[in-house]
């Protein structure tokens, strides 16, 4: 039984990192979050220890080492993006291995930095990229190598999630702190892409606006036309007239690859192979976190395919 704690309990996510804290038979001794409304806990660990203030939270992992010997294995972080550089930091020093959600950090030179300092404190860091454990996603990829490797397939990624206006008041629609509509919803995406189809080759950008985004990615071998929204006026009349506020599409070379379902228990999966030692690293993340700091930064430009929404 390994020892962890959980930085962000009161977020979105976090209960996914619970489940899979439990589902591998791992105990939470401690977590933090600055929003105190965590009953979820009770559903899962209602022994671990809680705080609101980060400097009472380190002081009890130090008290625990000291007085009880009790070592901390792992740190999960959940904590909005723009300080996920600095929990791992934290986590690397404590000794721990870091279990990060996406986006890993907002800008490459951070995951250099995460770098030198993960070879320093030999400790892991491990991020969720939860789409590469996707069977439809392991078939494609399958498929891909499979295939003749000069063929360039044409891909369409669609991904509209429809937020409120407590998003643009959140710190996720703060650009500095989230990385906008690219980085934050849309950064799986571009690891799965790159993981499935190879290294980029162009990266060309549309639409760039607070609450969608589009453009056009070439890979190795593909051609990929990419939409992502918040704002529901953008999802297709046949998904309103549903009542739905969702829509996800990802088609290649016009089929459809079926991942509305096969999502519940990717997180568990994803810690059950950090467990043994086969976390996804630096390194994996590396592609798409370059991906989404150039949509970010890119000037917008007219060339390239562009997106059937647009």
């Amino acid at each position: 039984m390994k020892n962890f704690a959980l930085l962000g309990v009161g977020g979105y996510i976090a209960p996914r990192h619970l489940k899979a804290i439990k589902d591998t038979n791992n105990n939470l001794i401690a977590s933090l979050d600055k929003f105190d409304s965590v009953g979820i806990l009770d559903s899962f660990f209602p022994n671990s220890d809680f705080f609101v203030e980060f400097e009472r939270f380190d002081r009890h992992i130090e008290k625990l080492k000291r007085q009880q010997n009790i070592q901390l294995d792992y740190v999960s972080i959940c904590t909005p993006n723009y300080l996920h550089d600095s929990h791992i930091r934290m986590a690397l020093r404590r000794g721990a291995d870091a279990i990060c959600e996406k986006p890993l950090v907002l800008n490459p030179w951070n995951l250099e930095a995460l770098q030198s300092i993960e070879k320093e404190s030999y400790s892991k860091v491990n991020t969720i990229l939860q789409l590469r454990l996707h069977p439809s996603i392991i078939e494609l990829k399958r498929k891909v190598d499979l295939e003749n490797k000069n063929k360039k397939y044409d891909v369409d990624l669609t991904y509209i999630t429809s937020r409120g206006n407590w998003y643009d008041v959140s710190w996720k629609g703060d650009e500095s702190k989230s990385g906008g509509i690219a980085t934050n919803i849309g950064i799986h995406f571009f690891d799965m892409l790159s993981w499935v189809f190879g290294d980029v080759q162009e990266n060309i950008v549309h639409l760039r606006e607070k609450d969608k985004s589009a453009g056009y990615l070439e890979f190795e071998h593909a051609r990929v036309r990419w939409f992502l929204s918040i704002d529901e006026k953008t999802l297709p009349n046949e998904i309103k007239q549903k009542g739905q506020r969702t829509y996800r599409s990802i088609t290649v070379d016009g089929d459809e690859i079926e991942f509305s379902g096969g999502f519940t228990d990717l997180h568990t999966k994803s810690y059950q192979e950090i467990l043994k030692g086969n976390g996804f690293s630096l390194q994996d993340a590396k592609q798409s976190i370059e991906i989404a700091h150039t949509i970010r930064n890119k000037k917008l430009e007219i060339k390239g395919e562009k997106h059937l929404f647009l």
